[in-house]
């Protein structure tokens, strides 16, 4: 019998300082229809791929939430606990226990960090400038210097005319040689609002000699201005040379004084990893290009703007202690200064070691190989084989709805691993069952529940999933035609809606907009602000 804790319990959990995590095991299209502030998505759907990063330490406090009246908590704690986690608690009536209780419920996704981003405008007065504007002052021959600080693929999508791609934590360690001249105006964009406040402030708290300025509203709000934005662009801002970095240093070693950013040694870390009591997360915030060249064995990828950005998908423990790495220590200490402002109160920025600045540590390279915990591998077919054979064969696509309307198998069907009984209303008879997913990770977790299901049927896995079927050019579909429940699986942001999307756009604006007056009702989040 699973342990119950009620809204009450909870609220005093979130007002201490000790550990432990809140988790939201619906689907993230559910979670981000209403959620308690600091729950983090974990979908029972994903649960073994995403936890052992979520929670590395298995004696951590657990409280688990669906949308109360249902299953999945149950569901999830069974899971976890076949995992090892030993202290897990399901909140008395899931979402809707705790907004009776009075309880504030948030929509949207990254809620903490957009919320933080609007505390941040707010509180530091960050400017912005309305695309009207930027369109003119480009019009004009104004000199500009254009940072778009979200991920390259984000920005390879989309992004404003003459814009170059230099993501959150790499705008204050790339841009002194980017702008040399202090009469260059430097604008910062994202998609919406969060990582151009947070990457124009950046630059502010670094005390760049330039005047910086957010672009208001992001790429959405310079097509709402109805102007058009590039696609496939391919600038990137070039790392600095030996005058740059000393710049970026300086900035930084500024930045660690006035936000009180802590450091620790090597040793430090090394008995923190030891601590069986307490949570430790090793994010490294530089370039995917550099943590895959070298990393720490122990780390995780969390390049420095994204971690900011969506803080909740890298970092599910409060009170945890965190360390950011880089080197360089410029990167890591724009990144521990925000995570300081955010409320985080155990941030340290590693002390380099060596003329790597990772000696003593053991090292890995290339990308970093991610086996789900408690993976057994399933029986598996080819994609040529498949193709061979696919009329004596019924596929279940459980990649995300997103991905299987832009390309699936021919006649496949989609599905969500947690709602697997419902695809089995739809396809009550197959003799021959093949799954298939991303990769097939998630098709090898989903096998043993789909044998399960139809006991009957010889189920295979796709070996290597969908990126093999693509790679050897084997037919393809689009579209929904064949969804087995309903699209909610993941966040569809406004670019991904099939109509309406200056609708969907102006309403995610407003949303974002909203949170600061929203954050006011919950006494729990305290964000901490330095004058």
């Amino acid at each position: 019998m699973n342990r119950a804790i009620s809204a009450a319990a909870l609220c005093e959990l979130l007002l201490a300082n000790t550990e432990f995590a809140l988790l939201d095991v619906r689907e993230q299209g559910v979670h981000c229809q209403g959620h308690p502030f600091f729950a983090s998505a974990l979908p029972l759907s994903r649960l073994e791929m995403m936890v052992g990063d979520l929670l590395p330490r298995r004696s951590v406090p657990l409280v688990l939430l669906d949308a109360g009246g249902e299953d999945l908590a149950e569901r999830a704690a069974a899971k976890l606990a076949g995992l090892g986690y030993s202290d897990i608690a399901l909140l008395e009536g899931g979402c809707a226990g705790w907004k009776a209780a009075g309880g504030e419920l948030f929509s949207g996704v990254n809620v903490p960090s957009k919320a933080f981003g609007e505390f941040v405008e707010h509180h530091y007065d960050t400017p912005r400038v309305p695309p009207q504007e930027i369109k003119r002052l480009i019009d004009s021959g104004r000199k500009l210097l254009i940072l778009d600080s979200r991920p390259y693929e984000e920005y390879h999508r989309m992004n404003i005319p003459g814009g170059m791609a230099a993501p959150g934590a790499e705008l204050v360690y790339r841009v002194h040689e980017l702008a040399p001249d202090p009469d260059t105006l430097v604008v910062v964009n994202c998609a919406g609002r969060t990582r151009s406040i947070i990457g124009c402030q950046s630059l502010r708290n670094a005390g760049i000699p330039n005047q910086v300025v957010a672009l208001k509203d992001g790429t959405m709000g310079w097509e709402l201005a109805g102007y058009q934005c590039e696609r496939g662009s391919t600038a990137v801002a070039p790392a600095h040379g030996a005058a740059g970095a000393a710049q970026a240093r300086a900035a930084a070693e500024w930045v660690a004084r006035r936000f009180e950013v802590k450091f620790a040694s090597r040793v430090q870390v090394e008995a923190w990893q030891r601590d069986s009591g307490r949570s430790l997360y090793l994010l490294d915030v530089r370039t995917r290009e550099e943590f895959e060249r070298e990393r720490i064995a122990a780390s995780c990828h969390a390049p420095g703007g994204q971690l900011i950005q969506a803080t909740d998908e890298f970092v599910a423990v409060r009170n945890a202690r965190i360390v950011c790495i880089d080197p360089a220590r410029v990167r890591s200490v724009m990144t521990a200064s925000w995570l300081n402002q955010m409320g985080w109160n155990e941030v340290y920025v590693l002390e380099p070691e060596g003329e790597n600045g990772f000696a003593g540590w053991s090292l890995e390279t290339g990308a970093r190989a991610r086996v789900p915990a408690g993976f057994k591998p399933w029986h598996t077919v080819s994609a040529p084989e498949l193709a061979r054979q696919q009329g004596g064969a019924t596929v279940l696509d459980l990649s995300s709805s997103l991905r299987f309307r832009d390309r699936h198998i021919p006649g496949a069907w989609w599905a969500v691993r947690a709602r697997l009984d419902q695809a089995h209303g739809k396809l009550s008879e197959a003799a021959r069952l093949v799954l298939t997913s991303e990769d097939a990770t998630l098709a090898h977790l989903a096998a043993p529940e789909a044998a399960a299901l139809w006991p009957d049927a010889e189920v295979r896995v796709l070996d290597a999933g969908n990126a093999a079927w693509f790679a050897a050019r084997l037919p393809v579909e689009t579209g929904m035609e064949k969804a087995s429940t309903a699209l909610d699986d993941v966040w569809y942001k406004p670019y991904d809606q099939a109509r309406d999307y200056e609708k969907h756009a102006r309403a995610y604006l407003d949303w974002e907009v909203a949170l600061v007056e929203q954050i006011k009702r919950d006494p729990a989040i305290r964000f901490r602000a330095y004058d």
